[in-house]
């Protein structure tokens, strides 16, 4: 914020504003605190020595006080805040620690069988009619197509059993999903979900993000549900 010294200020006056506000020539190490002094010793310097006939009107001097009194409060305020975004990443931070060792669910389309199975997910952006999800191998062949049915809004888990649509046993191995939405006879926006170990967390300037391994990082907004 830029404060402008009044009308009838002297120059020294205006150039202690100058080096507040951060615009004069004054060596950019001088503080709030250290101005602040100088323009106290500064405006008593100048109602010791001003003109008895012509004085310095009070409400110059009222004003000076009010800009310095701004720039301490801005600069407090800006303190506050960093505090503030410091203990919110400490805290997400902390949250994420506990993640570590666990799964999640993340946007992706990759479904991998193993003997029990396999766990995928699905995210509505609304509550839909029928929600059916397609198994595909890796050559894109369809190997599973299921109605998961009606859903509500928000995130949805599903198994596999590993069964193809004509009874068979499918390899255990990488496949892939996707997924089809209808309310009536309207799409409804949605997403394949896929299942994610947390190897480990990442704190950096941009925030904390989680380590999923093969599937590099995430943020923890982008994690629908925890296993």
């Amino acid at each position: 914020m830029t404060t402008t010294a009044p009308t009838g200020v002297s120059s020294a006056t205006q150039d202690l504003l100058a080096t507040v506000n951060g615009t004069g020539t004054a060596k950019a190490t001088s503080t709030t605190t250290d101005a602040q002094n100088r323009f106290l010793k500064l405006l008593t310097t100048q109602l010791k020595n001003q003109d008895p006939l012509n004085p310095m009107d009070n409400a110059q001097m009222t004003s000076q006080l009010a800009q310095i009194s701004t720039v301490d409060g801005i600069e407090r305020l800006n303190a506050t805040l960093q505090k503030l975004v410091s203990n919110s990443v400490d805290a997400e931070a902390t949250q994420a620690a506990g993640l570590v060792g666990h799964q999640v669910m993340v946007a992706g389309s990759a479904l991998q069988l193993g003997a029990s199975g396999a766990l995928g997910g699905v995210d509505l952006t609304a509550a839909a009619d029928q929600v059916v999800v397609t198994v595909k191998d890796v050559n894109g062949l369809v190997m599973r197509t299921l109605n998961l049915g009606s859903l509500d809004v928000g995130a949805h888990n599903f198994t596999w059993d590993g069964k193809t649509d004509a009874g068979a046993a499918a390899i255990n191995g990488a496949y892939s999903i996707s997924v089809a939405a209808k309310r009536g006879t309207e799409t409804v926006p949605a997403a394949a979900l896929e299942l994610a170990s947390v190897v480990s967390i990442n704190r950096s300037s941009q925030g904390v993000t989680l380590d999923l391994g093969q599937l590099g990082q995430a943020k923890m907004t982008d994690v629908k549900q925890i296993f």
